[in-house]
């Protein structure tokens, strides 16, 4: 949902995802933990598909999420939440969307491509990011 602000597209990431998992499971090389080389092929393919989305509709990641997928489902400060972080940048939204994943930071780290001081440094700025944003909203 970090990527696409969609819950059918999202669920197509999903099912894509695991349909490239099983067919390059051969390829696996064991220099990660099956996760963490699950989640760079979630990582890589939701970039592909929000890269191919920009080349049809020659626009950005869609900034405000659809009220009307979340009515039911969240309250005004989760929505409020995910509307923040569609805002992020790319790699911000991913390591975000990590963390609330509860993904351990050391596969995080592993996953992006940085060592793990500064995914930490990143998520505290990220973080500071959301929490500002929270505290100019006079709604909460």
């Amino acid at each position: 949902m970090g990527y696409t602000n969609d819950i059918d597209s999202a669920k197509d990431m999903v099912q894509e995802t695991f349909i490239i998992v099983w067919k390059n499971l051969d390829r696996f090389r064991n220099e990660s933990s099956h996760g963490t080389w699950i989640y760079r092929i979630a990582v890589n393919n939701c970039l592909r598909h929000i890269e191919k989305e920009k080349k049809f509709e020659k626009s950005d990641m869609p900034k405000v999420i659809a009220e009307e997928i979340y009515d039911d489902k969240f309250d005004d400060k989760v929505k409020f939440l995910y509307k923040c972080i569609s805002e992020l940048n790319e790699s911000e939204r991913i390591i975000i969307s990590l963390v609330l994943e509860a993904m351990p930071q050391s596969q995080i780290a592993s996953i992006i491509g940085l060592s793990e001081v500064n995914v930490r440094v990143r998520i505290h700025r990220i973080k500071e990011k959301l929490a500002n944003k929270f505290k100019t909203n006079e709604q909460f």
